[in-house]
């Protein structure tokens, strides 16, 4: 069974950073593509960053620059570092890993940016 838990969300004011974590069990993340999402209130959930196996990485056009999505093989844990947070990156984010049989998402993590 595939399980994903996020946490490092918080509270934090702008300007300000935040390195969300996504721990996984069921799977391995290296040789997954593993992804961050976030939804904001009354939006719908946008693809935030990716990284391939092979270690490729893409953005968002709001958070190029400022997020870096990453993984540490031997914790089996993706991470989100959120640099020059924003009032509107706001949201609930949440870690997913799509797959050949399944498609799991983590319970997800508040991140509130004040201006």
């Amino acid at each position: 069974q595939v399980q994903l838990v996020e946490s490092g969300g918080g509270l934090v004011q702008a300007g300000g950073s935040l390195r969300l974590s996504c721990a996984a069990s069921g799977i391995i993340v290296s040789i997954n593509a593993m992804r961050w999402y976030r939804q904001a209130p009354g939006k719908q959930r946008e693809l935030v960053a990716a990284i391939t196996s092979g270690r490729s990485t893409n953005y968002a056009d709001p958070v190029k620059g400022r997020f870096t999505i990453s993984r540490d093989n031997a914790k089996n844990t993706v991470y989100l570092q959120m640099n020059s947070l924003k009032p509107e990156d706001t949201a609930v984010y949440y870690c997913n890993v799509p797959g050949p049989n399944y498609n799991a998402w983590g319970q997800g993590t508040q991140v509130t940016v004040s201006s």
